[in-house]
């Protein structure tokens, strides 16, 4: 298994290799970098495809100590330099567009396009967060039991065939772990107003079905990068990506097309 020892941390990740221009996949809370098989084994013929394990989730060695967003995207961009990418299209899902926003705000010279999926570049609404902090306080006593991993990997997936593997790997790991990304998550800070400063092409793609983010948001996002377009997709959940992977797959293939490297 392929590590960059970056940031203090132990970052896993693949890489397809190849000469082409290069896409990195950033995944979704509680996910690793296999959320994206469907979009690796649809572009690596064309592209060079890299996904990675973020801190506190996957196979990355992460040191426990509390991070931001911030500090996430600062990991991605210091795995490019590990690899010695000097640019590249950030796509990630949900928390994954997070990091891959705060990346181009960090280093836009090194930013080619974004492809954000199910994500947003605001906060989590203020009526839903007591009902996570009851999930998160019952995943660290007692870990993802069975009616709160079904209810988690609902509002994730949304999709049975899907749960009992996503399950299963949250299972395998420490309960305490998710403490530190969690705290990150809902202290995230709101980057509205700077999405006018990501003056870059951008593929916005949203599930019609997603009840982690709402289309207003997907919506608030797509109208505040310059270089936004939008893609919704029918009956899609929050991982769209794995859900819906045919029409996600044809217009990410569109918007790479579209764009110079």
């Amino acid at each position: 298994m392929p590590f960059a020892d970056v940031n203090g941390q132990r970052i896993r990740f693949e890489d397809t290799g190849g000469d082409g221009p290069v896409v990195v996949l950033s995944h979704g809370f509680l996910m690793n970098h296999t959320m994206f098989d469907a979009q690796v084994a649809a572009l690596r013929d064309e592209y060079r495809v890299i996904a990675w394990d973020e801190r506190g989730f996957g196979d990355t060695e992460f040191d426990g100590q509390p991070f931001t967003y911030w500090d996430s995207a600062r990991d991605l961009l210091a795995l490019l330099d590990h690899l010695v990418i000097e640019r590249a299209v950030l796509g990630g899902m949900s928390q994954g567009g997070f990091i891959s926003l705060r990346a181009a705000l960090l280093a836009p010279e090194r930013v080619a396009g974004l492809i954000l999926l199910d994500t947003q570049a605001g906060v989590e609404a203020p009526e839903i967060v007591p009902a996570y902090d009851q999930m998160i306080e019952t995943w660290m006593s007692a870990g993802p039991v069975d009616e709160l991993a079904e209810a988690i990997a609902a509002i994730i997936i949304d999709d049975a065939d899907h749960h009992p593997a996503w399950i299963s790997h949250w299972r395998s790991h420490p309960r305490e772990r998710i403490e530190q990304p969690y705290r990150c998550l809902m202290s995230r800070d709101d980057i509205t107003d700077r999405l006018g400063d990501i003056d870059i092409p951008a593929l916005v793609v949203h599930g019609d079905n997603d009840t982690a983010i709402s289309m207003e948001c997907a919506e608030i996002l797509a109208e505040g990068l310059p270089g936004a377009s939008g893609v919704v997709v029918a009956a899609g959940a929050h991982a769209v990506n794995m859900t819906n992977p045919e029409p996600v797959n044809a217009a990410i293939r569109e918007f790479l097309a579209s764009i110079s490297y």
